[in-house]
């Protein structure tokens, strides 16, 4: 039998045992709460971890100083102390799921965790974890000062950077860019600094594409299974929804902070990890490997398993093309929209491995109207010109948006020159290219002087390309051009209206009409530039000359650039007026001063002086005065 545990007798403590029991309590309680702490007592703490194994529990002291509303000194003093612990160790601590499996084995066989190394690196990853928890929370809060958000920064990347084997540790990152798209602050200086610094190695791009594309479907399914009832009179649902474009806002800034991929026209490339995107580890390469042609010979036969720049670049491109249709599923903020359709055919389209897969994205929004149709029209464009995609009522649409409210859009110069691009081709029937210059000249009558330059280029353009509906400038009253044949309109066939044909003066083009080839434009013409002629602005009247010239003949005429026109304002016209250098001034020069404002030849039969009773009145006015 098993001796018995001796009872203990209880004894009254005397009094200096419990003040110093106190006294220890209350100095542990303050050690580890991080409260009362001076900048000195850190940096001990520090020095202790970092000299023996004995003083590991400095670590949640040092850790609960890791905090935005910490004072800086102390923030910065145990974030250095704790980096510099944990880097020389990261490899050698196991992963989260490695630790759960190996706990798991071990109750399983012995019913209880018994190997105390093992139960070290538990307790040691947990820690880690929590000193990552705390980077994020620094870095992303609004609150943290520049200084210790800069330094969290460099050692979230640091962690990222050493994973095991030299390979980037995804958990980190993804933890990392997860934080930074849950944030209900701005997160706009963090997401400058993180790509000023980091997004020029190519290996940080590809898997900030990765990791952002799980976050976009786990936040397009939560969308679908959160929002699939939303009352616009709930407060509650309203304020998820506003998350949720804030989230999206934070997804754009952080995925337009990419510079371009043109990895094909570098001669290198630079990379964060030691192994980059390949899976096996070089011999005698350092962590920021940079991959040349003018490296030395061993270096190139060390880098023979690393992948060549064009295989990366199709790797890359995948990952872009993936990351950019995710997003475009997710329900878009307006601004947001705007931004993306302004880029899209600059920073987007040319990178995509297929971008016809953007069609369905581009028809709905050219189909929406207004702004947001002008915007997609140089996207939509692109794909039909170089892609070979299919639009059969783009003249329409294109022809829909020609409003008095385009000429005011922030987007008008890309949106004319885009529309005279459009209607520059000779296989374009000659009904479709009177309704354009038939609508743009009645807008004339209703958009500012800047626009009125945009029009006439324009039609000044369309003329000199089409010569068969040069007919607009003049056609003779009572003359309409009904019987145009077949050849010059396309597939469209006018009949002799008599009923129309009767009134005299009037204009027959329908400009409520939204399909052009029933707009009665061939039956028209362009009355509207000729009220242009005696327009107050100088450079109107000016302009609406060129009209008169014969533009049929291509050898004496050429076109008119609209990006000229395109960006005016009432500014830029008053401007260029006062600057405009005038040959001859009308002056008028006398030798000797006019006695009246007009002389007697400008008026025959007309005096204009002083009648003789007039004087004799006004000589009496005084004398009666006096009286």
């Amino acid at each position: 039998m098993a001796p018995a545990l001796p009872s203990k007798k209880r004894t009254k403590p005397q009094a200096g045992e419990s003040t110093k029991k106190k006294k220890k309590k209350s100095k542990k309680e303050n050690s580890s709460s991080g409260g009362s702490l001076s900048l000195d007592d850190v940096k001990t703490l520090g020095h202790q971890l970092l000299s023996s194994r004995a003083h590991i529990n400095n670590l949640p002291v040092l850790i609960s100083f890791l905090s935005p509303a910490s004072p800086l000194d102390l923030a910065i003093e145990s974030l250095v102390s704790l980096q510099s612990f944990f880097l020389p160790l990261l490899r050698e601590i196991p992963s989260s799921s490695a630790v759960l499996r190996k706990c798991s084995k071990a109750r399983a066989f012995d019913g209880e965790e018994k190997d105390p190394e093992l139960v070290y690196k538990a307790w040691m990853r947990q820690r880690l974890d929590d000193f990552v928890d705390k980077l994020i929370e620094i870095a992303v809060s609004e609150q943290s000062a520049d200084a210790i958000r800069d330094v969290a920064l460099e050692a979230i990347m640091d962690f990222v950077k050493l994973g095991k084997d030299g390979s980037i540790q995804l958990d980190v990152y993804n933890r990392f860019l997860h934080g930074i798209v849950s944030s209900t602050s701005a997160v706009d200086p963090l997401i400058d600094l993180l790509g000023s610094k980091y997004f020029k190695y190519i290996d940080i791009r590809y898997f900030t594409y990765t990791c952002m594309e799980k976050i976009i479907k786990n936040l397009e399914s939560r969308i679908m299974s959160e929002f699939e009832h939303v009352s616009l009179h709930d407060d509650e649902d309203l304020s998820k929804a506003g998350k949720v474009d804030f989230a999206v806002n934070i997804i754009y800034n952080l995925l337009s902070q990419f510079p371009a991929l043109e990895l094909e026209k570098e001669q290198s490339y630079e990379t964060w990890s030691e192994l980059g995107l390949s899976s096996e580890k070089p011999e005698n390469i350092s962590s920021n490997n940079l991959i040349s042609d003018t490296e030395p010979h061993d270096l190139k036969k060390a880098n023979k398993n690393v992948s060549s720049i064009s295989h990366i670049s199709k790797k890359i491109r995948s990952r872009f093309t993936k990351v950019w249709i995710s997003f475009l599923r997710l329900p878009l903020p307006v601004d947001v929209y705007k931004q993306v359709l302004a880029s899209l055919h600059q920073s987007i389209i040319p990178y995509m491995t297929n971008p016809s897969i953007l069609c369905d994205f581009l028809t709905r929004s050219y189909d929406i109207g207004g702004v947001i149709s002008v915007m997609a029209l140089n996207g939509l464009f692109i794909l039909m010109t170089q892609c070979g995609v299919e639009y059969p009522k783009f003249y329409e649409k294109l022809y829909a948006l020609l409003t008095p409210a385009v000429f005011m859009t922030k987007f008008r110069a890309s949106f004319f020159q885009l529309l005279d691009t459009c209607l520059k081709s000779s296989y374009l029937p000659a009904y479709l290219a009177a309704a354009f210059a038939k609508k743009l000249s009645r807008l004339a009558l209703s958009v500012p002087p800047s626009g009125e330059l945009i029009i006439i280029a324009l039609i000044h353009n369309l003329l000199r390309r089409h010569p068969s509906i040069n007919f607009l400038v003049h056609q003779p009253l009572g003359e309409e051009n009904n019987d145009v044949s077949m050849e010059n309109t396309g597939s469209i066939e006018y009949s002799r209206d008599p009923a129309a044909s009767k009134k005299l003066g009037t204009d027959q083009f329908d400009d409520h009409e939204s399909d052009p080839a029933k707009s009665n434009a061939m039956r028209s013409s362009l009355w509207e530039i000729e009220t242009l002629r005696h327009h107050y602005s100088p450079a109107i009247s000016r302009f609406v000359a060129s009209l008169e010239n014969d533009l049929t003949v291509r050898a004496k005429t050429s076109e008119v650039t609209v990006a000229d026109f395109a960006s005016g304002s009432y500014a830029t016209v008053f401007r260029d007026e006062i600057r405009r250098r005038i040959k001859q001034v009308p002056l008028a020069f006398y030798q000797v001063i006019p006695p009246t404002l007009f002389s007697d030849s400008d008026f025959p039969g007309w005096t204009f002086g002083i009648q003789n009773n007039e004087k004799q009145e006004t000589k009496a006015a005084p004398n009666e005065v006096a009286a």
